[in-house]
């Protein structure tokens, strides 16, 4: 029994270690200056084939406006669990957006991406405004934007 026990407390003190490591990964994007409303972004992560898996953060608090962040909402089916409490207001024009959310490790040069979709009302539509492979050496390097969102930049 002693034997049983000593061996299942191993097999924890080696295995909770590999399950827990998350790394804490700051996202900052930054709006270009356009005439408009502000900006609704959605903020979110793609496996290597591109698929969505995870919402990030959602900025604007409109609903009804979700639709136009086409890639994030076709991915997520705008399903009310996959942004529950990843919300805030919209971004306006000049603005910057810092969030940090907790990663696992094994998304980090895995071929994983974080992609921005963005939108104004009364305006364009821009899916993938920012797509960034989520690397260590991208960390601390902007990656430039095709829309609303001039760069955005991530940091461990």
């Amino acid at each position: 029994m002693k034997k049983l026990l000593f061996i299942a407390g191993l097999a924890g003190v080696i295995v909770l270690p590999a399950l827990a490591q998350a790394r804490e990964v700051t996202i900052t994007t930054q709006l270009n200056n356009y005439r408009g409303d502000g900006a609704y972004l959605a903020i979110y992560l793609t496996d290597p084939e591109g698929m969505y898996q995870r919402t990030l953060w959602i900025a604007g608090k409109k609903s009804k406006h979700y639709k136009h962040l086409t890639d994030w909402a076709r991915g997520s089916n705008r399903r009310r669990a996959e942004y529950d409490g990843l919300t805030g207001a919209s971004i306006s024009r000049n603005q910057a957006l810092q969030i940090t959310v907790n990663l696992d490790d094994s998304l980090i040069d895995s071929g994983y991406q974080i992609r921005v979709d963005s939108a104004v009302e009364d305006m364009n539509e821009n899916p993938a405004d920012i797509i960034a492979p989520l690397t260590t050496e991208g960390a601390g390097k902007p990656v430039n934007g095709n829309g609303y969102v001039h760069s955005l930049i991530y940091d461990f």
